[in-house]
C-alpha cells in the first residue's frame, strides 16, 4: 500500500475516546504457550478475556478473532453478541498484532499493518504477523504497510498531533536496529498525523522482566488532552520505583504538540494482588480501556480497586467504571488494554 508522503498526508489516528465502531480482540487459544511459559491454565485466561468481552458488548460491538480450533469454547463463553471470526492466529495479543486504525476527512478509515515481529521475536508469530492486514481486508478498509517494528501498546495518541512512546521499545536492536527517533518521528508523521513524538525511557534496564520491554499503556494513559494517568507506586525503595520515577520525569519535562505541560494524575498500581510466582504479573491500573461511554479497568479483587476506580472516576466524568477480575490475564503478562484495539467511527459523530 502507499507509502510515501503525498499519499499519506491527511491520515491521523483518532484517539481512543473517540466514538468506536467496535472493538477487536483475540481469543486465547495456545494451550502450551498459556500453560507452559505462563503457569496459568488456558480456560482461567479464556474465563477471563471473555469477562473483558461481555463487558465491553454492553457498550459497542466486539468483534472476537477466534483460531478455528478454539470456536467452540468462544462460543461457551461469550456472549451471543459478540461476533466470531474464524482466523488462523498465534497468539491473543489484539493490540499488538491488530491494526492500528487512522482516518482521513475524505478517504474515510483505513488502517496501519506494523512490522510484527513478536516483540522482539520472543514467541511464534508466522501467523500473527498478517494479521493486521487480513483484518483490514474483512473489513474492505485500504492497508497502509510499514517497515517500523512497532505494536499498538507502545503508542498512546491524544488525536491533536501528541504521541508519548518509549525508547526501550521503538529504539530497541530487536526491533529496529540502526533507526534513529528522527526517522521514526518520521512516520508517526506520516501515517498516524502525528506533529510531536515525546519519547519515554520505558524500562531500559528490563527490571520489570515485561516481554514487551516497556511499552507505553502499561505506564500512562490519556485522560484527555495534555492530561494523563500515570503508573505509580507505593513502594519507593523497589528497583521499579526508579522505573516510575524516570518515566515521570520525562513527562514532567515534555511538552504536546499543542505546547501544553502536562497535568498528571496519579493511579497507584495493584501491588498487593501480584502473584510471586509469576514470571510477570501485569499489576498497571494504567492498561484500562475506554469503551463508548466506558471505562473497562482491570481488577483483581483487593482493595486497591476502589481506589483506581475512584481515581478513574473523576479522570473521565460522564464514563461508567467497569471493573473487571483479570488475575490470571495479569499473571500472563497482560491487562485489559493489551487485548483490546478500537476501530473509530466514521465519519466522527459531530454532537448536534
Amino acid at each position: 500500500m502507499p507509502s510515501n508522503h503525498s499519499q499519506t498526508q491527511g491520515w491521523r489516528m483518532p484517539a481512543e475516546w473517540a466514538p468506536h465502531a467496535a472493538t477487536w480482540m483475540v481469543w486465547p487459544h495456545n494451550q502450551a504457550l498459556w500453560e507452559s511459559v505462563w503457569g496459568v491454565t488456558l480456560a482461567e485466561v479464556q474465563a477471563d478475556f471473555a469477562r473483558v468481552a461481555n463487558a465491553i458488548a454492553r457498550f459497542e460491538p466486539v468483534k472476537l478473532v477466534v483460531d478455528p480450533a478454539a470456536l467452540d469454547s468462544a462460543r461457551a463463553l461469550c456472549g451471543g453478541n459478540i461476533e466470531l471470526i474464524p482466523q488462523a492466529v498465534n497468539d491473543s495479543w489484539c493490540r499488538d498484532s491488530g491494526p492500528s486504525f487512522i482516518c482521513h476527512p475524505q478517504q474515510g478509515l483505513a488502517g496501519v499493518s506494523w512490522r510484527f515481529n513478536a516483540w522482539g521475536d520472543k514467541s511464534a508469530h508466522d501467523l500473527d504477523r498478517s494479521l493486521a492486514r487480513r483484518l483490514l481486508d474483512e473489513l474492505g478498509l485500504p492497508s497502509f504497510g510499514s517497515p517500523l517494528a512497532n505494536e499498538g501498546g507502545a503508542i498512546h495518541v491524544d488525536g491533536e498531533g501528541t504521541l508519548i512512546t518509549t525508547e526501550s521499545v521503538l529504539l530497541n536492536p530487536n526491533r529496529n536496529p540502526g533507526l534513529s527517533k528522527a526517522e521514526i518521528e518520521d512516520v508517526f508523521s506520516r501515517l498516524l498525523g502525528v506533529q510531536k513524538t515525546i519519547w519515554l525511557p520505558g524500562d531500559p534496564d528490563h527490571v520489570t522482566g515485561d516481554m514487551t520491554d516497556g511499552h507505553v499503556d502499561g505506564v500512562c494513559a490519556f485522560a484527555r488532552p495534555a492530561v494523563l494517568l500515570v503508573d505509580a507506586t507505593h513502594d519507593q525503595e523497589s528497583v521499579y520505583a526508579e522505573v516510575v520515577r524516570e518515566n515521570r520525569r520525562a513527562l514532567e519535562l515534555a511538552r504536546d504538540a499543542q505546547g501544553r505541560s502536562f497535568e498528571l494524575i496519579e493511579l497507584f498500581e495493584a501491588s498487593a494482588a501480584v502473584d510471586a510466582r509469576a514470571e510477570v504479573f501485569c499489576a498497571s491500573y494504567t492498561n484500562f480501556y475506554l469503551a463508548n461511554g466506558a471505562v473497562i479497568m482491570p481488577a483483581y479483587g483487593i482493595a486497591a480497586d476502589q481506589a483506581a476506580a475512584q481515581v478513574l472516576s473523576r479522570a473521565f466524568p460522564g464514563r461508567e467504571v467497569v471493573p473487571v477480575r483479570i488475575n490470571h490475564l495479569a499473571h500472563g503478562g497482560g491487562g485489559v488494554h493489551c487485548i483490546t484495539q478500537q476501530q473509530p467511527l466514521w465519519p466522527l459523530e459531530v454532537p448536534a
